[in-house]
């Protein structure tokens, strides 16, 4: 009987034991657990804060305000003229990644500095206010369009780009066509056998016609996104084509050859322009060089002869 008792006792004594270290450590497991929830959620704060200290200044500050100054400048403009900027900038293909208000930001940032480093050099050399704020006004005005200037440059030499390259870039996909490819597969042949600008927007055109936009949507947006009026001529002749029907090996050929025939015009109207632009330099720089050499001996005669009598 006494044995009983004490195994009863034992199991009893057991089965506590088990009860309570499994409510503490059940208890140590709970706290554990939110003490990790805790220290993983202050992980993620700090994380969240680093990753945003570890942008860039020019990302994290700079870029948004300037920004905020673009959309300021911007709101004094008409929308047709936002509009005709997109326009421009598409056709320069961008210029250094700025949208039309970032670029009208920029246009107002440049006239400022200069106008502000202009007036501390007039200020410090102690020029009077009227042509402090004249001439400040100016260097305003100028730095306003400066941009304008480089990208009125960059749009006239990317359309000489794209003329050079259309003919050598027609007669690939007229060779791709006649071969037994269609036209998509001509422009993939394309892009994968040239560079150049022009191979470019075939490319893009590609990439535009693989998502879903039809041929001539495609095409007319090509136009638009190169405002080169022969590349408007041969894009027209292929929307044409497609419609009625006629064979596009056809008509790229005769585009190609059209195409070649034009730029062989430009490159002789070229060359009979430069007898007119070399008569500046030979008649104020050479001719003068010329003489002296020719006749600076016999001036020097002259003199001596003069002289002695």
């Amino acid at each position: 009987m006494l044995l009983l008792i004490a195994v009863l006792a034992f199991v009893i004594m057991v089965l506590f034991s088990f009860v309570f270290v499994g409510s503490y450590t059940a208890e140590r497991e709970d706290v554990s657990l939110r003490l990790k929830v805790l220290e993983e959620s202050r992980e993620e704060s700090v994380t969240v804060i680093d990753e945003e200290m570890s942008v860039s200044f020019k990302n994290r500050i700079a870029t948004p305000f300037f920004n905020s100054i673009s959309r300021f400048f911007s709101n004094f403009f008409p929308s047709k003229a936002i509009t005709n900027l997109n326009r421009k900038l598409l056709n320069a293909n961008g210029f250094y990644g700025l949208n039309a208000e970032q670029f009208l930001g920029l246009s107002f940032v440049v006239g400022i500095v200069l106008a502000v480093i202009f007036v501390d050099l007039m200020v410090i050399t102690n020029k009077p206010t009227s042509k402090i704020l004249t001439y400040g006004l100016l260097t305003f005005t100028i730095g306003l369009f400066l941009p304008y200037v480089l990208l009125e440059q960059m749009i006239a030499k990317r359309k000489i780009a794209l003329q050079q390259e259309l003919p050598d870039v027609l007669d690939l996909l007229t060779v791709s066509v006649e071969a037994g490819l269609g036209f998509d597969g001509a422009l993939v042949k394309l892009s994968e056998k040239m560079k150049g600008q022009m191979v470019d927007e075939f490319t893009h055109m590609l990439q535009e016609i693989r998502i879903g936009v039809s041929r001539k949507d495609a095409l007319r947006a090509l136009a638009d996104r190169c405002n080169v009026q022969d590349i408007s001529l041969f894009t027209g002749a292929l929307i044409q084509a497609d419609q009625l029907g006629v064979s596009i090996s056809k008509v790229l050929r005769i585009q190609s050859l059209d195409m070649r025939e034009k730029r062989k015009q430009r490159a002789e109207e070229q060359g009979m322009k430069a007898p007119i632009k070399m008569l500046f330099p030979l008649v104020f720089f050479i001719f003068p060089a010329l003489l002296i050499v020719l006749l600076g001996p016999a001036v020097i005669q002259m003199i001596e002869i003069f002289t002695k009598k």
